[in-house]
C-alpha cells in the first residue's frame, strides 16, 4: 500500500534552516558547487551544529508515538544529493526521525511542497519563501544569525505569531500605511465584531491546535502566543477573529509599537513569525525568528 502523509502535520525545511551550515554555505555562494560537495563529503562523519529551526523540529517530532505518527518533517533543500548524505547523517546523530528529503542542487525546491502537502516551509532563501507563499503554503525566511531557542521548556513547543499579514490578512495594515494610526484605530473599532480575513499562517495555527488536541496529555504540549503591535481599541477585532475561527492562543501581547524582542525572550518561544523585517531583526537577537514576506509591507521585488 503506498505511503501517505494526509493525516500528518507536514513540515518542510531547508538544510540551512535545520543545521548551521553557514561556513559551508560561503563556499556554495562562491559558485563552486563541486568544492562545496567535497567539503560536505569530507565532513560526512562530523555532525552539523543545530540551526535556527532545530528546536522547533526536535519538539515537533516528539509528538509522534509508536504506531501513531502525527508529524512528518521533510528536508527540502537546494543542496546536492551528495551533501544530502551529511544532512541525514546529522539527523541520525541527533535522533531526529527524518526519513524523507528532496535535494535539487541549486534549483528552486518549492514546487515539491504541493505533492508533500506541506503545511509549513522554512528556508533561508527569500525567493523560495515568496514562491511558497504565492502557492498558498505558510512559509518564512529563517534568519541564520537568530538566537537559538531556550531550553527552559523541554516538554512544551512554544510558537509566537504576529497578527496582521501573518495570522490575519493585511487589510488593517493597508489602512495604517495609507492613512495613519488614528484611521487604523477608527477602522478597527468600527469593525470590531467583523472577523478579519485569514492570513497565510491561519492554517498552521489551526493545525497546531489540532495536533495539541490529539496529543497524549502526559506528553508534549503546545503553547502559542499572538504578539502584535496592535493596542486597545484595535485589540478587540483580533481577539474576536480568533474566537470566530474557534482557534485559541494561550497568550496575547498587544504591545502598541513596543519592541517585541524582550517579550519574546520571556515567552521563550521556539520560533517567531512576523511580516515586518524590523520586528524580525529585533526578535532574532533573542529567539529563533523568521520573516513572512507577505502583505503590503513586502512588495514584490523588481525583476
Amino acid at each position: 500500500m503506498p505511503a501517505a502523509l494526509a493525516d500528518r502535520l507536514v513540515i518542510a525545511l531547508s538544510s540551512r534552516a535545520l543545521f548551521d551550515f553557514e561556513e559551508e554555505n560561503r563556499v556554495f555562494e562562491a559558485r563552486d558547487d563541486h568544492a562545496y560537495m567535497q567539503l560536505q563529503l569530507a565532513r560526512l562523519d562530523q555532525p552539523a551544529r543545530p540551526g535556527v529551526a532545530f528546536s522547533l523540529v526536535h519538539k515537533l517530532l516528539r509528538f509522534n508515538r509508536p504506531g501513531s505518527p502525527q508529524v512528518e518533517v521533510v528536508i527540502l533543500s537546494r543542496n546536492d544529493p551528495v551533501s544530502g548524505l551529511r544532512v541525514f547523517r546529522s539527523c541520525q546523530h541527533y535522533g531526529l526521525a527524518i526519513e524523507r528529503g528532496v535535494f535539487t542542487r541549486g534549483a528552486s525546491p518549492w514546487r515539491y511542497l504541493r505533492p508533500l502537502a506541506a503545511q509549513l516551509f522554512l528556508s533561508t532563501n527569500e525567493a523560495d519563501v515568496r514562491s511558497a507563499l504565492d502557492a498558498g503554503v505558510p512559509a518564512a525566511r529563517v534568519l541564520p544569525h537568530s538566537a537559538r531557542a531556550s531550553d527552559a521548556h523541554p516538554d512544551e513547543l512554544r510558537i509566537a505569531f504576529d497578527g496582521d499579514a501573518v495570522l490575519f490578512s493585511d487589510e488593517a495594515e493597508r489602512v495604517y500605511q495609507r492613512e495613519g494610526l488614528a484611521a487604523f484605530h477608527a477602522h478597527e473599532s468600527h469593525r470590531a465584531t467583523r472577523p478579519l480575513p485569514a492570513g497565510p499562517f491561519k492554517p498552521l495555527l489551526a493545525a497546531l491546535q489540532q495536533l495539541q488536541r490529539a496529543a497524549d496529555p502526559a506528553g508534549m504540549r503546545i503553547r502559542t502566543a499572538l504578539v502584535t503591535a496592535r493596542s486597545a481599541p484595535a485589540h478587540e477585532r483580533a481577539i474576536r477573529t480568533l474566537m470566530d475561527w474557534h482557534i485559541e492562543v494561550d497568550e496575547a501581547m498587544f504591545l502598541g509599537g513596543l519592541p517585541k524582542g524582550e517579550f519574546l525572550r520571556e515567552f521563550a518561544c521556539d520560533f517567531f513569525f512576523d511580516d515586518q523585517t524590523r520586528h524580525v531583526d529585533g526578535a532574532a537577537a533573542h529567539v529563533p525568528a523568521g520573516h513572512v514576506a507577505a502583505g503590503i509591507a513586502n512588495p514584490t521585488p523588481e525583476p
